[in-house]
């Protein structure tokens, strides 16, 4: 077998999102006792807001103006704010562990002569990038058009899209490919994801307003496969994987909740473990076309009734797995808590990694294509993924990442009123 000439997949599934801070919260706080004016009562709820008063004799906070008119202001109680709402380690955990499946599947991507291999390829991309959206999704639940999430928007999923289409474009070129091509509307290996992303942040307040969107959204992902809505924007996964979102938005903590009781534990790592051994029995009836989430049903050579029946059943195993997947993720901090909150940084670069070894053959050594080398590659995967989501990378790497970029924006521009 000449494994030199196997190449690995222009643009295969990827993962995650980025972290989803949540906004620190900030409140007035009441004005100390002998701040206030003792003759007046305030009604009002908020007790730091100026108060009217009847004309009189200076009190506590004001000083008499000198030529006797209105007496000036006093200085202003600067209102402490409340304490950031603290992240939850387990959503972080969460994507920690995620990620790594992320550059572990695509690590192993070239390596499916080995069966080992191609039975944990099929259970990955099962359920890892669903995964990533729903937890994406549940962070998005409060997103609006507002100025601030709008500019975040652009600046932590749009401009990394921009950035990461043409480094990676240019990259390829250098490595070897005659010509140059970068195109905006037809994503690049991973950068799908981020397009998707922009796509579905946007849909956000249409999905909180409609009575039954998650029914809604499976239809579109049903119908969207029916069809050959071509390549731009990769819009098969975009509406292929609508749901996980949708599924997201709709979710509540007590859901989590219910995942995190040490009863979920043995009946989600008993799940992952039929899962697994699922993947070895389809393997060799099931094309791996079909975990991409991208092709219409006559791509992969089926009707629309049997491929209808397929999506199904892979929306309903997905979620299956994702659940089980989140009974096992830890709910305390740990050393890695915090590489959670930078899994796109790794989503986003390891990318050159495995690129590098596709064009410089290393991906053909025969060692690696024993179930020993499968481990071994397995296991450098979650060293460099977890590396890329380290301090330092995140230090070097936010330019590209996290802009600020203030000077692009301008003040909110509200339509004139007729």
């Amino acid at each position: 077998m000449n494994r030199q000439a196997m190449t690995y997949s222009t643009r295969p599934s990827g993962a995650e999102t980025g972290p989803q801070p949540s906004p620190p919260a900030t409140a007035d706080a009441p004005a100390p006792a002998d701040q206030r004016r003792p003759d007046v009562s305030d009604p009002r709820p908020d007790p730091a807001a100026p108060v009217a008063t009847a004309p009189g004799p200076p009190g506590p906070t004001e000083a008499a103006a000198p030529d006797g008119g209105r007496p000036a202001a006093g200085p202003r109680l600067a209102s402490p704010p409340k304490p950031r709402t603290e992240r939850d380690p387990f959503f972080d955990n969460a994507k920690y562990f995620a990620i790594l499946l992320v550059v572990s599947g695509h690590s192993i991507a070239n390596l499916q002569n080995v069966p080992m291999a191609k039975g944990l390829y099929i259970f990955i991309y099962m359920f890892h990038m669903p995964l990533f959206i729903v937890i994406t999704g549940y962070f998005s639940r409060n997103w609006t058009f507002s100025p601030g999430k709008a500019r975040k928007l652009i600046t932590n999923v749009g401009v990394p899209y921009v950035v990461f289409e043409v480094a990676y474009s240019v990259y390829d070129w250098l490595a070897g490919r005659h010509d140059l091509e970068i195109s905006l509307l037809s994503p690049y290996y991973l950068t799908w994801f981020l397009c998707a992303l922009f796509l579905w942040r946007l849909s956000t307040p249409v999905w909180q307003q409609i009575r039954w969107p998650l029914a809604v959204a499976l239809g579109f992902a049903l119908l969207a496969y029916m069809s050959d809505l071509g390549t731009t924007f990769d819009i098969h996964r975009v509406f292929g994987l609508l749901p996980f979102y949708v599924l997201g938005l709709k979710l509540r903590p007590e859901h989590f909740e219910l995942l995190k009781r040490p009863a979920a534990r043995p009946i989600g790592a008993a799940v992952l473990a039929v899962g697994l051994a699922c993947s070895y029995l389809v393997m060799k009836h099931m094309s791996v076309r079909w975990i991409f989430w991208k092709d219409p049903h006559f791509m992969l050579g089926v009707g629309d009734f049997k491929g209808t029946l397929m999506r199904l059943a892979m929306f309903a195993c997905a979620t299956v797995l994702v659940a089980a997947f989140l009974t096992l993720v830890p709910r305390r901090k740990h050393w890695f808590t915090a590489l959670g909150a930078t899994t796109l940084y790794c989503y986003l670069l390891h990318g050159f990694v495995t690129r590098l070894l596709n064009f410089t053959g290393w991906w053909g050594a025969d060692w690696m294509h024993t179930p020993g080398g499968v481990v071994a590659v397995i296991c450098g995967a979650v060293v460099v993924g977890t590396f890329l989501c380290s301090p330092p990378v995140r230090r070097t790497m936010s330019w590209a990442l996290e802009p600020k970029m203030t000077w692009v924006f301008t003040p909110l521009r509200r339509p004139g009123r007729g």
